[in-house]
């Protein structure tokens, strides 16, 4: 089966004058759907900008990026707003919701882009919202709802286009443990049982036992490719991390 996400000697330079900062170095990477994947590593290290990258939000400096197979580095900026848009949500660690829209309006804006008829979008934002446990916040504005129930609506949004790709930053970094892991658990199933690819950017030890594999990132580069490696740690299954060695990934 072929990755939903295929990185093959990804390398990043920001340049800023005559000097140059190098993000990522010939990086490798696959992800599959039905996998959720976490992204660890010190500040800097380069997670959220190969983040952005197979999100066809930056573009990437050389290498191969294939999303549902598809090469993407290669596409001009005019066509990377279809690919986001076929195949990849986005949950942002600020939410980025639209304050003067309601939840629901938040997810159908989604579908509007997608330019789905009116009525069906309304009906599809109902139906995500009450999937998440916020169907009697269809009408509520973000500034009346917690930061779980914010983070939900994101999402509720980032589904409603129905992408088999899910990227999130850092998605419970401003939540309390109970509403992150709430939260790790709605996304999780989005993997386990609707089989979409789900990558997080995290430094939130709490959540990595959610994980299925943890790519730690050093420097830009990824730290090693021991599938059974340990507090060393580098792309790894949880199970084999259970206790003190999980706090060492980060």
């Amino acid at each position: 089966m072929k990755p939903a996400i295929a990185v093959r000697q990804l390398t990043k330079t920001y340049t800023e004058g005559s000097t140059g900062t190098l993000a990522l170095s010939e990086v490798d990477l696959d992800v599959h759907s039905g996998e959720l994947l976490m992204l660890v590593g010190p500040s800097g290290s380069g997670k959220t900008t190969l983040l952005s990258i197979m999100g066809c939000i930056l573009s990437a400096t050389s290498g191969s990026v294939r999303i549902a197979g598809r090469e993407v580095t290669t596409l001009q900026e005019k066509d990377l707003p279809t690919i986001r848009l076929e195949h990849i949500g986005f949950v942002f660690q600020g939410f980025n919701l639209f304050p003067t829209l309601t939840a629901g309006e938040n997810v159908e804006l989604m579908l509007d882009l997608k330019k789905t008829p009116k009525v069906k979008a309304k009906q599809r934002a109902h139906e995500l919202l009450d999937q998440i446990g916020l169907a009697d916040k269809y009408d509520a504005f973000p500034a009346d709802l917690s930061g779980g129930q914010k983070q939900r609506v994101a999402i509720a949004r980032a589904l409603a286009g129905d992408p088999g790709i899910i990227l999130a930053d850092e998605p419970t970094a401003a939540l309390d443990s109970r509403t992150g892991r709430n939260v790790m658990q709605q996304v999780a199933e989005l993997a386990h049982q609707r089989g979409r690819a789900v990558v997080i950017v995290t430094h939130d030890s709490r959540v990595l036992d959610f994980a299925d594999r943890i790519v730690k990132i050093e420097d830009g580069t990824i730290a090693g490719n021991n599938a059974a490696a340990t507090a060393g740690g580098l792309s790894f299954p949880v199970p084999n991390m259970i206790g003190a060695s999980l706090e060492a990934v980060l």
